[in-house]
């Protein structure tokens, strides 16, 4: 196969992904010039490891970032971090999108698809797997929306300063836009902050966050304000590319015919076509993996996708069976790191999808995958596989 990063933009990279599974599960890669975690067991092992972080220890903040605001809200993030402290700012992270109803971010970003639609023409693919998501967190937020409308456009810019390769003119473009989102988001930590109480503290994915944050007796309040910023990034990304997956598994797949059949539908998606393909980790300390040793210094580039795929752990992984009975799925991670948004990200994706399908939408009109007449293109990203619709 293809280098497994070029794998991501493929567009069927799982034959490749099978093939490092049943023959090198865990295996260094000149190509990428780091170590390949493939099967569920490395997965595992890479991921629940303490040696492994998820920065370079030499450069815990991207240099080009170092410095300006998108630098401080990077070195904030719970997912760029490890520790002691990043552990206890992830339960106060993971408490707050808990206290989130699904239902209700369901029930925006319903609102929002069809406001989107109501404009008439081709559909608005674009706006519908990046803004409409992006909207709606910063809705739960309590943006108003104007506010939420250019939420969506900077954290849009926001996100071209994490990927590895983003040029001088993308960290330029992300230093602007995290300024302008902590001004947005700012207000509604203070307030939520000012508020006294718990109980006065409001209702709201911010008021919630400060909430966690007194419980855990977090007193620093630009950690907050970052993983705020946070909860936008990681919608952004993960969220497109599972609406548009999802919606070219509709091109393959019989369509669900209830809301229960929906949201396993968008589930197996999760597993089967994951939006999020790879992530990193970088070597602190000496990491062993059967014979093989990972030196200080050294990365691991972990395959999510294709621990998705592995037999040992999901029988029959290549078949899409929506309601698989305790898949073991890799897309949001696992151990310390594991996303805490996973049931957000699946209800907006399946609102969205489902308020298209309900408009009389036929996705018949998309390509129709690897296994039909026309090839899908996806955007040239390293880690995230998003259909270009």
């Amino acid at each position: 196969m293809t280098n497994p990063i070029e794998a991501v933009r493929l567009a069927d990279p799982y034959p490749g992904y099978a093939a490092l599974v049943a023959t090198r599960p865990f295996a260094y890669d000149p190509a990428v010039n780091a170590w390949v975690a493939a099967d569920a067991a490395a997965v595992r092992a890479v991921l629940g490891s303490a040696a492994l972080r998820v920065r370079p220890v030499a450069e815990p903040v991207p240099a080009g970032i170092v410095g300006t605001a998108a630098g401080e809200v990077f070195g904030d993030l719970v997912r760029m971090t490890d520790g002691d402290l990043q552990q206890r700012l992830k339960g106060v992270v993971a408490q707050a999108l808990g206290s989130t109803d699904p239902a209700y971010a369901a029930r925006l970003a319903a609102e929002q698809t069809r406001a989107a639609l109501a404009t008439g023409g081709e559909v608005p693919f674009e706006e519908l797997m990046f803004a409409v998501p992006a909207r709606v967190v910063a809705g739960l937020c309590g943006l108003d929306a104007d506010g939420s409308a250019q939420a969506a456009r900077l954290i849009g810019e926001f996100v071209q300063c994490i990927p590895a390769l983003a040029t001088p003119e993308q960290q330029r473009s992300a230093a602007l836009a995290a300024a302008g989102l902590r001004e947005l988001l700012g207000p509604g930590i203070e307030d939520a902050g000012a508020a006294g109480a718990a109980e006065e503290a409001g209702t709201g994915l911010l008021a919630a966050l400060v909430r966690a944050a007194r419980d855990a007796s977090w007193t620093r309040t630009a950690p907050l304000l970052a993983n705020a910023v946070g909860f936008l990034s990681q919608t952004y990304d993960a969220t497109a590319g599972l609406i548009g997956n999802t919606l070219l598994a509709l091109t393959r797949q019989e369509t669900p015919k209830s809301p229960a059949e929906r949201e396993a539908f968008v589930r197996e998606v999760v597993r089967h076509d994951a939006p999020i393909q790879n992530t990193r980790r970088f070597a602190a300390e000496p990491f062993r993996h059967g014979d093989a040793e990972v030196a200080p210094g050294e990365q691991v580039l972990v395959l999510l996708a294709a621990a998705n795929r592995d037999p040992a752990v999901n029988p029959d992984p290549h078949s899409f069976r929506p309601g698989r009975e305790a898949p073991a799925v890799f897309t949001f991670g696992a151990a310390a790191h594991r996303c805490p948004g996973e049931n957000l990200a699946v209800a907006m994706a399946d609102a969205v999808v489902g308020t298209l399908l309900d408009s009389g939408f036929d996705p018949a009109c998309l390509p129709s995958g690897p296994f039909g007449p026309a090839e899908v293109t996806y955007r040239p990203l390293a880690n995230a596989r998003i259909p270009v619709l």
